[in-house]
C-alpha cells in the first residue's frame, strides 16, 4: 500500500514583500520537512499575493515572481511543493500554480475559470486557460510544461482546481481529473473570509471527494494581506465524503503547516467535526485584520473616538480582544515583535499594559452629550485598559456656528437648520481626534456600520473619517447581538453600561429624545430590505411583496419604510465613495470598491417607487 505523507501551508503574504513572504514559503517548507510531509501545497497566488491589483498589469511583476520561484528551487531537494504565481505566456497573464521537485520545475498548471463576481475582478488581469491544452513556458532556458497537466508522485497521480474552478458545477475541471483517474486534488485558493463560508467550504471539499472519487486537499491564503479583504487560512481534507483535516483559522502566526497520510487503499477512516459560529468567526476574523493592518502600516496602534454607544464600544473591545488572542497565540515578546512595536510593558499586568499602550481613546462630549454615554465610554476603557481622555468641542461648535451665523445674517435654529447643527457636532470632533492619531502615529478608527452606510445616516468628515473602518461591512442588528454576545461570552463586563443604551446619535437637544431608529426605521427592517435590495438585487414592488408576508408590518409603513430606503440609498452612494476602507466580513457589502458599485448620479428609483405604490395594499 502506497503512503504519501501530504501537506497543505497557508501563509500570511503581502504584496510588494519579496523577501517577507518568501521568508514564510521557505520558512513553512522546512517546517513541513521536520513533519516529514512529502508534497506541499501552498495557496493560489502566494509568492505575490493575491491582492496586488494592478501590479498584475505590469509586465516586471510576473517576472519578478518566476525569479522568486527559481530561487525556491534549492528547497526542493527533497520535497515536492506546489505554489501560486502569476505567470505571462506572450502577451497574455494567468493564474497558476508551479509544481517543483528535486530543484527543478515539473510543470505550470494554469486556471481554467476567473472569479468576477463580489470582490473579485480576476478578469481586470488573468485570462482563462483552455481545457486540455498544453504548451511550454520558457523558464530561464528551460523549457517547462504548461497548461491543463497532471502530475505523479509515488505512483500516486494528482491534479489541482484552482479556487474558482471548483465552484463551477459540472463545468469544473476535477470531472476531466476524474476521468484521467487522479487520486488527489489540490485546491490552492485566495478565497476571502465571509461569516458562515467556512461551512461551505467543507460542503464542497467533502462531496468533491464523493463526486470526483479522490482525495480532495484545500489550502487558503492567510490574514489581511492587503488591506480589505481577509483570508483565514483554511486547510481541509476529505475522502470519501469524510472530513479528515481541518486547522484552527485565523491565526496570528505567519504560517502553518498541516500534513496528513494519503493512502489511495484506506479504508475506515474517521471523519472529524467542526463547529460554526458566526460571532466567533466575526471576531476571529476582525481581530487578525486590525492586527495585520496595524504591523503592515506600521503604525503603533489606534485612535477611537469613543463615544459610549454600541458602534465604537465594539471597536474598542475588538482591539482589546485582539490583543487577547494575539498574546494567547503568539505570547507577549512574540507579539510585539511581529506587531513592530517597542513598548514598556508593566510586568505584572501585560496584558492590559498592552491595551493601553495600543489603543487610545477619547470622549468628545457636545451640549447635547448626556452623562449616561461618557459613563458608558469611560467604565469600558478602564475595564479594556486603553488610554482615556474626556474633552468638550462645545467651544469649536459655538465658533463655527457664530462664524456662519455672522456671514449670512441670521441665528441657526433647530427648526430651520436641523441637519447642519447636528453635522457640525461629529465634524468638529474629526480634527482634534486626528490630530492625536498623528502625534501616536497611530490609525484613526471610523465607527460606521453597514446599516448606516445604506442610508447615509453618517457625518461625512465626522463619525467617517478614519484610516480603516473596521464594521462597516456588517450591520447595525449584528453589532447590537454581538456586543450582548462578547458581555456573556468574552467576559466583556465593561459592556454592560453599552448594552443598556439605546442607540442615539446624541446631536439634537436633549429634550427631543433622539435615537436612530426614530431618524430612520427599526434596524430590523433595514437588515431585512437591504438583503433583498442590495444582496439579493430585488426592485421595491419585489421587496414589498416579500416583507408583506415576513414581517409584521402595516403595509402602508411598509411602503414609507422602502420608499425613505430606496431614497437615502440613491442619494447617499457619494457618501459611501468616501467611506474609509473597510474589511470584508459577510456574504455581501456596501463598499463600491469591493463589492456593490452604484452610480453617484440617478434617478432615484422614481419608476420603481411609483409601481410599488400602485400595487393594492
Amino acid at each position: 500500500m502506497s503512503i504519501l505523507k501530504i501537506g497543505g501551508a497557508t501563509v500570511n503574504q503581502t504584496p510588494l514583500d519579496w523577501e517577507g513572504n518568501l521568508k514564510n514559503i521557505t520558512n513553512a517548507i522546512e517546517e513541513a520537512k521536520s513533519q516529514g510531509i512529502e508534497l506541499l501545497c501552498f495557496p493560489e497566488l502566494a509568492i505575490t499575493g493575491y491582492g496586488s491589483e494592478d501590479l498584475f498589469l505590469s509586465k516586471w511583476y510576473p517576472e519578478k515572481s518566476l525569479e522568486q520561484l527559481k530561487r525556491l528551487l534549492p528547497y526542493t531537494k527533497d520535497i515536492t511543493i506546489c505554489i501560486g504565481l502569476p505567470v505571462r505566456i506572450g502577451e497574455i497573464l494567468y493564474n497558476c500554480t508551479a509544481v517543483l521537485e528535486a530543484e527543478k520545475v515539473l510543470g505550470v498548471m494554469a486556471k481554467q475559470f476567473l472569479a468576477i463576481d463580489g470582490v473579485h475582478y480576476e478578469f481586470r488581469w488573468f485570462s482563462s486557460w483552455t481545457a486540455g491544452k498544453i504548451t511550454t513556458l520558457d523558464f530561464f532556458g528551460e523549457s517547462i510544461p504548461f497548461g491543463d497537466i497532471v502530475f505523479d508522485k509515488k505512483g500516486i497521480t494528482y491534479g489541482f482546481e484552482i479556487c474558482e474552478d471548483a465552484w463551477r458545477g459540472d463545468l469544473r475541471p476535477g470531472y476531466r481529473l476524474k476521468d484521467r483517474q487522479v487520486n488527489l486534488i489540490f485546491n490552492p485558493s485566495a478565497s476571502h473570509f465571509a461569516m458562515g463560508k467556512s461551512a461551505h467550504r467543507e460542503e464542497l471539499v467533502t462531496e468533491s471527494s464523493i463526486a470526483l472519487n479522490a482525495t480532495y486537499f484545500y489550502v487558503n491564503l492567510l490574514g489581511n494581506e492587503a488591506g480589505r479583504m481577509i483570508f483565514d487560512g483554511e486547510i481541509l481534507a476529505a475522502k470519501d465524503g469524510k472530513l479528515l483535516l481541518k486547522n484552527p483559522l485565523l491565526s496570528f502566526r505567519p504560517y502553518q503547516v498541516r500534513g496528513f497520510e494519503f493512502s489511495k487503499d484506506a479504508k475506515s477512516l474517521e471523519a472529524i467535526k467542526s463547529v460554526h459560529n458566526k460571532n466567533e468567526e466575526f471576531t476571529a476574523a476582525v481581530c487578525l485584520a486590525l492586527f495585520d493592518y496595524m504591523r503592515k502600516s506600521r503604525s503603533t496602534g489606534f485612535v477611537l473616538s469613543l463615544s459610549g454607544g454600541a458602534d465604537s464600544s465594539s471597536i474598542a473591545t475588538l482591539v482589546a480582544e485582539m490583543v487577547n488572542r494575539g498574546f494567547s497565540e503568539l505570547g507577549l515578546d512574540a507579539f510585539l515583535e511581529r506587531a513592530r512595536l517597542k513598548h514598556e510593558i508593566p510586568s505584572e499586568a501585560p496584558l492590559k499594559g498592552v491595551v493601553k499602550k495600543i489603543l487610545t481613546t477619547a470622549y468628545q462630549g457636545s451640549e447635547n452629550s448626556s452623562e449616561d454615554t461618557l459613563a458608558s465610554a469611560r467604565s469600558l476603557a478602564e475595564s479594556l485598559g486603553a488610554t482615556f481622555y474626556d474633552w468638550k468641542i462645545s467651544e469649536e461648535v459655538s465658533s463655527y456656528t457664530q462664524k456662519i451665523e455672522k456671514a449670512i445674517g441670521r441665528q441657526l435654529t433647530w427648526d430651520h437648520d436641523d441637519i447642519a447643527l447636528q453635522n457640525i457636532q461629529a465634524r468638529v470632533r474629526a480634527p482634534v481626534i486626528w490630530m492625536l492619531a498623528n502625534l501616536n502615529n497611530a490609525l484613526l478608527l471610523a465607527t460606521s456600520n453597514r446599516s448606516e452606510g445604506d442610508v447615509g445616516y453618517a457625518t461625512m468628515d465626522g463619525d467617517t473619517s478614519g484610516s480603516i473602518s473596521p464594521i462597516a461591512a456588517v450591520d447595525k442588528e449584528f453589532i447590537l447581538q454581538w456586543l450582548q454576545w462578547a458581555e456573556k461570552s468574552l467576559g466583556y463586563t465593561g459592556l454592560q453600561k453599552v448594552n443598556s443604551l439605546q442607540p442615539t446619535a446624541e446631536l439634537r437637544p436633549r429634550e427631543q429624545h433622539q435615537t436612530d431608529e426614530q431618524d430612520l426605521m427599526p434596524y430590523p427592517v433595514i437588515v431585512e430590505i437591504e438583503r433583498l435590495a442590495i444582496r439579493d438585487r430585488r426592485k421595491p414592488a419585489d421587496i414589498y411583496l416579500i416583507l408583506k408576508q415576513e414581517l409584521d408590518i402595516s403595509p402602508v409603513q411598509l411602503k414609507k419604510y422602502i420608499h425613505k430606503f430606496f431614497r437615502l440609498w440613491s442619494r447617499n452612494q457619494w457618501k459611501r465613495e468616501r467611506l474609509a476602507p473597510s474589511f470584508h466580513l459577510d456574504d455581501f457589502n456596501v463598499d463600491p470598491k469591493t463589492w456593490c458599485r452604484f452610480p453617484i448620479l440617478s434617478g432615484g428609483f422614481t419608476e420603481e417607487l411609483y409601481e410599488l405604490d400602485q400595487i393594492d395594499e
